[in-house]
């Protein structure tokens, strides 16, 4: 049976395999992101990440972090959203991201945006924010290197 749980300790070394495995993160965006979970484990009063995972049966296939933007109001950022090679194509992701509006709607949000690199490498990643209603908002040439721009996706819940 699958669900969508929230973040527990012991998903934490699932998820770094995920992420590794997906072959899209580098080893410092890898580390970045084990950051936020380790955030998320080790501080239960903390409220700038949410975690939720996508477990099928007694495996971990997905997850998204997500947080209100600070200095903003109905902001959030969607800062990860991964899904393991093993589970990739079969609805996960549009599942994840589904669930994660709806989280940021009961919280108040009414803004997701989604930031991610030009590098042809992330060509799907485009294409699953664009298929799933986002736009392209903005485009930050040479931001994370040369040859390298930042790409900003967002989607208006209300």
């Amino acid at each position: 049976m699958s669900a969508i749980r929230p973040l527990r300790r012991e998903d934490r070394e699932p998820l770094r395999l995920l992420l590794v495995d997906t072959g899209f993160f580098t080893a410092e965006e890898t580390a970045i992101a084990l950051e936020l979970i380790d955030v998320v484990l080790n501080n239960a009063t903390q409220k700038d990440y949410i975690i939720y995972t996508y477990e099928d049966g007694n495996s971990v296939l997905g997850y998204y972090c997500i947080g209100p933007t600070p200095a903003t109001e109905g902001t959030f950022d969607l800062y990860w959203i991964a899904v393991a090679p093993a589970g990739q194509g079969r609805g996960i992701g549009t599942a994840l991201d589904r669930h994660a509006h709806d989280m940021i709607r009961s919280r108040g949000g009414r803004l997701v945006i989604a930031e991610t690199s030009s590098q042809p490498r992330y060509e799907s990643t485009r294409k699953f924010y664009l298929a799933r209603g986002y736009a392209e908002l903005s485009r930050i040439r040479d931001y994370y290197r040369v040859g390298d721009d930042l790409v900003v996706y967002g989607k208006y819940l209300t």
